[in-house]
């Protein structure tokens, strides 16, 4: 079979598998790489919007729990609980990708477990080629796109580095369902076990926790069969040893509130000291840990960076496409990919700049500048402080919230949202 194809698309996660399918669906000739090791999936909560569902109807045929309920707490401990009008999804990123990636292939897509590096092409008439870094076998085409994450050497070749200050950072653990309290690991049949953590899973919360004295937030996503934790964060704020310490103390307290609901979140009580120890050393045998890089681009960098030229083109977050405030970037993936994908059908592929800019460049744009400030203070707090006790009080501010979440709330107006919300609850 020749190597020869329209597209070579690097990168098999949402954007990749999402552009590969509809080419493919159109008869484009597309050959879809992932280079990750079998069975590895992406650091990622696997959080996707209420937007992105209603957009694409279709991800709900992948298996993943849904979520029309959540709790925030604020630095302080102080805690929210909020009745979604629109559920979002949680999805294992192994399920979630493999799901998009089998989707491609049927339409039509060549799919190709290696991982590749580009070869630079000496003038635009020339095709690109790509190497696989372990057999040396080849592939060229006239197009090239780059959809293999924030860290892409090809988009580094192709539209130059990011700064390490724009980069974020999110870490974490996946972690099974806990078991009943006061009861050991070993002390329990694996039948027992096993319907303690069905009955766990039932009601395990979905929260976010905005992190104390902390520019961030840590998560825990309850998925089918396990539950993924984690911290997001800056790069310039980053310090793992620190933070990795913040996010024990939040897995801990995760389970402690779930054995009680009296207890805290962020701190211990004296008398809870033996239980927090029995919860961790059941952590440290089982969760298994993860991290990656998100991206988080300033507003100078939005509005020079360039994402695609002749014969290549950039999607999801090698485009340096994710919500610089949230590192949300799954729908921003998959609608990049759309958007290529609908310009090459139309034969215009230089018009995907133009395009993703007025579809959602605005709303990052706007989230890049009010990073510093949503992180900041606000009336001697923190913002994310006065927005959770400004929600506990006030319904209009929780329905605002809500629909950020949803991601149906975006940020150019929320600054007069809230005033009006304030205002007029209803």
């Amino acid at each position: 079979m020749s190597n020869t194809f329209d597209i070579l698309i690097v990168g098999a996660g949402p954007a990749g598998s999402f552009a590969a399918e509809k080419l493919a669906r159109e008869g484009a000739r597309v050959a879809l790489f992932d280079g990750r090791p079998p069975g590895e999936p992406k650091a990622c909560g696997g959080g996707v919007t209420s937007k992105a569902l209603k957009a694409w109807p279709h991800l709900l045929e992948a298996v993943a729990r849904t979520v029309d309920e959540l709790e925030m707490y604020s630095p302080a401990g102080k805690r929210l609980h909020m009745k979604l009008a629109e559920p979002f999804a949680i999805y294992s990123r192994r399920t979630f990708d493999s799901f998009l990636c089998e989707r491609a292939e049927k339409a039509g897509a060549h799919v190709f477990h290696e991982r590749v590096s580009l070869r630079k092409r000496a003038s635009e008439n020339e095709n690109w080629t790509v190497r696989a870094t372990v057999s040396g076998e080849q592939w060229s085409g006239p197009m090239i796109v780059a959809a293999d994450g924030a860290g892409s050497r090809i988009a580094r070749e192709l539209a130059g580095p990011l700064p390490p200050a724009e980069m974020e950072v999110a870490f974490g653990y996946r972690a099974p369902f806990p078991v009943a309290k006061n009861s050991s690991v070993e002390a329990r049949s694996s039948s027992t076990k096993k319907q303690d953590a069905h009955a766990y899973e039932q009601s395990a919360p979905t929260v976010v926790a905005f992190l104390p004295g902390w520019a961030g937030y840590a998560w825990a996503f309850p998925r089918v069969d396990h539950i993924s934790f984690g911290i997001a964060t800056t790069q310039e704020a980053f310090d793992h040893e620190t933070l990795d310490r913040i996010l024990w103390d939040f897995m801990i307290g995760y389970y402690r509130v779930g054995e009680d609901k009296r207890a805290n979140l962020w701190r211990a009580r004296a008398k809870d000291s033996e239980r927090d120890a029995r919860i961790r050393d059941e952590l440290e045998r089982a969760a298994d840990r993860y991290a990656a890089r998100i991206p988080g681009l300033t507003v100078k960098t939005w509005d020079v960076r360039r994402t695609c030229g002749e014969g290549w083109a950039l999607l999801g977050d090698a485009a340096g496409f994710a919500d610089p405030v949230t590192g949300e970037g799954i729908y921003y993936a998959i609608r990049s990919a759309e958007i290529f994908a609908e310009t090459y059908l139309e034969g215009s592929p230089l018009e995907y700049e133009t395009r993703w800019r007025e579809d959602f460049g605005r709303e990052l744009r706007r989230a890049a500048e009010m990073r510093r400030r949503f992180y900041g203070n606000f009336w001697g707090a923190p913002f994310t402080e006065r927005m959770i006790e400004f929600a506990r009080k006030h319904m209009g501010i929780r329905k605002v919230l809500g629909e950020l979440v949803a991601g149906e709330q975006g940020y150019t107006d929320l600054k007069r949202k809230l005033a009006r919300r304030a205002l007029w609850p209803f």
